[in-house]
């Protein structure tokens, strides 16, 4: 364990997931991640957009072209409903991609005072198009949540995920352990399918395949 704010925890979490890159836009709500991935600069490159639902459509494009999990992080409210077009283009295509949305601050939550960006129920908007979507309730939770995050993504049909982490709890501080990098399985194809498969286009006169994009 290691004394550090939950901000740093995610940041050195992501980086213990193996993460390169991250697609953000900056604002008030998540300020404190922002100061910590400038902690984690040469370790984490941080693209800033212009626009939210650029920020997933971007990590979604760099899940595609590595293989590897996209990661993006914006404001709550509008700005995460901005981010939910490329997550939902995600879904569709099965690409891991992990939005981390901002919050109103703990104690508002479901008291619908007007705070900035609110919007009621917002992890419920983003169930629809994630495989799994998750509210941090402390800062000793980030890095078990994140490492949920990537086993949700990249075990079974892949898919995106979303993590909502209020203000409080990514500037607040505690004893805060890491979860080590694992490896997750993947489901293998079974070869006599595969090897009777094989034998039907060989002698089919005109074969057609269908199949979907999670083939490619």
């Amino acid at each position: 364990m290691a004394q550090m704010n939950g901000a740093q925890a995610l940041t050195r979490q992501l980086e213990a997931e193996g993460v390169d890159t991250v697609f953000a836009l900056p604002g008030a709500q998540i300020m404190s991640a922002f100061d910590a991935m400038y902690e984690v600069r040469d370790e984490i490159s941080l693209i800033q957009t212009r626009h939210e639902q650029a920020t997933t459509y971007m990590a979604d494009g760099y899940a595609k072209v590595t293989g590897k999990p996209g990661v993006a992080m914006v404001v709550p409210g509008p700005g995460a409903l901005n981010a939910a077009a490329g997550l939902g283009t995600a879904y569709a295509c099965s690409s891991p991609v992990l939005l981390i949305s901002g919050q109103i601050p703990s104690m508002f939550l479901g008291k619908n005072t007007g705070q900035l960006h609110e919007i009621s129920e917002q992890l419920d908007v983003f169930r629809p198009i994630t495989k799994w979507n998750h509210r941090v309730t402390s800062a000793g939770e980030i890095p078990s949540a994140v490492h949920e995050a990537f086993r949700q993504m990249t075990t079974g049909r892949p898919g995106p995920v979303e993590l909502e982490i209020p203000p409080d709890i990514l500037s607040g501080s505690d004893d805060i352990a890491l979860v080590g990098k694992e490896t997750f399985p993947h489901p293998t194809p079974d070869m006599e399918d595969i090897a009777a498969a094989a034998i039907l286009i060989s002698k089919s006169q005109k074969p057609a395949i269908i199949a979907g994009g999670g083939v490619v």
